[in-house]
């Protein structure tokens, strides 16, 4: 079979299907140039599946590397469900590949693949068994599986992704996640966090470059429409940023049960995703409201650590009273989207959504502490991936808010420089400069959510 057949063109029915148009039908008063704008900065385009499917898979590979090799050479109970729930990663991305290209395509694809997770676990029982030799083995594993990979991606795409630019992103990928492991056995827990960090981002990048290839390979399939837009920009790094948010709250609060010396740098690192969500808010609707919103979001962050610590004293009105907290963010943080988005996104289904969030990472952290590792990590995945419906609906909202600065462009003529060749700026957020200039919104969010709330 030839390698280009067996490229990774994730089918949509990996998407979740997300209520997008759901979320923004609450607000129908729009004119027709305005609904034509909001058409042309589309969030829900097929390319636009297809590139949020893979940031949710390709960047949940790279938290999920992580925390298995941490748990691995701290010997910890939950290894194996660690390591089983980076496999059962693995298999979506299989799966995919076998719904389009057949069972043989995708068993060459994932033995690639799967290879380079065995060769990290490698690393970390030469690491945890003090073994020089074993460790250089598995980096000089690691160097074929870069060749083997960059040659395949160069192959499947006819050339759109050469395997030059490929194999220098992966050197980025490698490096990241054997540097964040070293420096997390050295007790170096800041390097350590800030490392998982940079390579979910970059994970994130790769998945951009590489569906603009797929869409430009197969342009019927995906209608014509272009994932690296604005629009789907926008979207996408919303998708990122809450999607870590839920795998970090996941295990900051694990490392709060076990009272681990990595916990006050798994929270900063929490922490750190939450000044991003709230300065792209701020992005978009101002200082103020960025606050506004920060203190909302970061009040139901300390209400998680208020149950982990109720829960660690074995105090059951504690828990209970972080229980109600957390129901009162629900309501304030709905109502503020609500007015923010002008009702686009309603109270009411951002209150369900917000529920189920808070219910999965409870249930996650409970189950954890009850020892039953399949449950947590299923929760987690379960979390990690429910966090693309709030993206999306923010996603669309905003666009259909501000549809004149989202006009979909025309497919670019060469790949972006974004997480292959090592070119991007991996510590910015590319949706800093494409909200940029609805910097003047923020006086309007701000009056609406004054009136509603002095209503």
């Amino acid at each position: 079979m030839k390698m280009n057949k067996l490229l990774v063109a994730l089918p949509l029915t990996l998407s979740l299907l997300v209520p997008t148009a759901a979320l923004a039908d609450g607000h129908s008063s729009h004119t027709a140039s305005e609904t034509s704008s909001s058409m042309e900065a589309g969030t829900a385009t097929p390319a636009a599946e297809l590139r949020i499917a893979l940031d949710t898979v390709l960047t949940e590979h790279a938290f999920l590397a992580v925390e298995a090799m941490r748990k691995g050479v701290d010997g910890a109970e939950d290894f194996e469900q660690a390591s089983g729930a980076l496999l059962a990663n693995a298999d979506d991305l299989k799966a995919a590949v076998a719904s389009v290209y057949g069972e043989e395509g995708a068993a060459q694809f994932d033995e690639i693949w799967k290879s380079h997770i065995g060769y990290f676990v490698d690393y970390v029982t030469a690491t945890a068994e003090d073994n020089q030799e074993g460790k250089d083995k598995a980096l000089a594993d690691l160097e074929e599986y870069k060749k083997t990979q960059s040659e395949f991606f160069d192959t499947a795409t006819e050339g759109r992704l050469p395997a030059a630019a490929v194999q220098e992103g992966l050197d980025m990928h490698v490096d990241q996640l054997v540097k964040s492991f070293d420096a997390y056995v050295e007790g170096d827990f800041e390097t350590a966090y800030a490392l998982e960090r940079e390579s979910i981002h970059h994970m994130s990048m790769f998945a951009e470059t590489l569906s603009v290839a797929i869409t430009d390979q197969f342009a019927d399939k995906f209608e014509n429409t272009n994932p690296d837009t604005p629009a789907v920009d926008l979207r996408a790094q919303l998708n990122m940023t809450f999607t870590e948010h839920a795998g970090l709250a996941a295990m900051a609060m694990q490392d709060g049960a076990d009272g681990a010396e990595s916990f006050d740098q798994a929270s900063a690192a929490l922490l750190a995703n939450a000044d991003d969500l709230s300065a792209a808010v701020a992005s978009v609707y101002g200082e103020e409201a960025g606050m506004q919103f920060e203190e909302t979001w970061k009040s139901h962050i300390g209400y998680f650590v208020d149950y982990v610590t109720a829960t660690a004293e074995k105090d059951a009105d504690g828990q209970e009273q972080a229980k109600a907290d957390l129901d009162k963010y629900i309501t304030e943080q709905a109502a503020l989207l609500d007015a923010a988005t002008e009702g686009r996104v309603p109270a009411d289904a951002l209150e369900e959504g917000l529920t189920a969030h808070v219910d999965q990472l409870l249930m996650a952290f409970d189950s954890y502490v009850a020892g039953d590792f399949d449950a947590a990590y299923s929760a987690i995945r379960e979390a990690y991936a429910h966090m693309t419906m709030p993206a999306a609906g923010l996603s669309a909202a905003i666009t259909d808010q501000f549809p004149e600065q989202f006009i979909a462009a025309e497919m670019p003529s060469e790949m972006p420089k974004t997480g292959m060749g090592g070119t991007a700026d991996s510590s910015s957020m590319p949706f800093m400069w494409i909200l940029g200039g609805l910097m003047l919104a923020g006086l309007s969010m701000t009056l609406v959510w004054r009136t509603r709330h002095q209503s």
